[in-house]
């Protein structure tokens, strides 16, 4: 009888360790939580030793099961490349592609390269998580990550695609009608602001510059959001000046929902790059998703 435990255990295991979750593990790998749990039971069974701390609400590997998952990682990423390297003598790319990026860059890549990639690739299955904070995309399992090119890891290859952009500050015109638009970023200390909750659970500063200045204002303001859709929303409804990623507002702008305001002290900045570790094979996928940047 073979009790030799399998990879795809293994490689659940990894994936639980990296949640921190049977659930979202569970909902990774397309099965139910109490059936990938009864697998690390019997996985833990196999090898005669706890692999897992469970409690109601929180699961991390024993010193065993860290051990087993430090040893195991660099061979799961060896056989994943090696089943990649076949792939690659199809000619065409198959299998699935997972990217994590913030809710902007997602919504840019859906209006962009996305509808071609898979219209192009239809083996390829596209998996785009999006959160506010910045991970560790290897760690986590991701093939690539897309963030604006200033917080792109430095160990990391980045992509840059779509040109530069810039953040702006915007109002309702009846907010400009009633207030009057602010000719200097410190004239924001006179006006109702909607301010910014990052991942953190730090409010943002905004970042102004011209002519080589730069100045930071940590704006007033009675109204604070965590979404910048949220926050062009609140600002087209009067509620006061918002600064935000110009393709969050350029709808808005156009339809004239909105205006700029202390435009001069907006500069462009370098835009999005899709980024990804050099250290591990580029999966076809991941190749044929970067030409396609490329070439839009």
């Amino acid at each position: 009888m073979n009790t030799r435990p399998s990879l795809e255990d293994v490689s659940a295991l990894l994936l639980i360790a990296t949640y921190r979750s049977f659930r979202r593990a569970a909902d990774e790998l397309g099965l139910s939580p109490s059936t990938l749990s009864h697998r690390m039971r019997a996985l833990e069974k196999t090898m005669g030793v706890r692999l897992l701390h469970r409690t109601t609400r929180s699961v991390s590997p024993t010193q065993a099961g860290q051990r087993l998952i430090d040893r195991m990682q660099p061979v799961l990423e060896e056989f994943d490349m090696a089943l990649e390297s076949v792939n690659d003598e199809r000619g065409r790319p198959s299998g699935a592609l997972r990217i994590n990026a913030s809710e902007i860059a997602a919504r840019v890549l859906l209006t962009s390269v996305v509808p071609d990639f898979l219209t192009r690739y239809p083996e390829m299955t596209l998996d785009i998580v999006t959160e506010g904070r910045l991970i560790d995309i290897v760690e986590a399992g991701f093939d690539a990550g897309i963030r604006l090119a200033e917080a792109v890891p430095q160990d990391m290859i980045a992509v840059p695609f779509g040109g530069e952009t810039r953040f702006i500050a915007v109002a309702s015109p009846h907010y400009i009608d009633r207030h009057d638009a602010p000719e200097t970023p410190d004239a924001l200390h006179h006006h109702a602001c909607i301010r910014q909750r990052m991942p953190s659970g730090k409010r943002y500063r905004w970042e102004f510059e011209r002519y080589g200045q730069q100045t930071t204002v940590d704006v007033p303001g009675v109204l604070t959001l965590d979404h910048q859709g949220l926050m062009a929303e609140a600002a087209a409804s009067d509620l006061g000046i918002a600064y935000l990623f110009e393709h969050v507002v350029r709808g808005r702008l156009a339809r004239g929902e909105l205006v700029t305001v202390l435009d001069d002290w907006c500069p462009l900045i370098p835009g999005l790059c899709l980024y990804y570790s050099g250290r591990r094979h580029v999966p076809s996928g991941l190749q044929a998703f970067i030409d396609m940047l490329k070439e839009q």
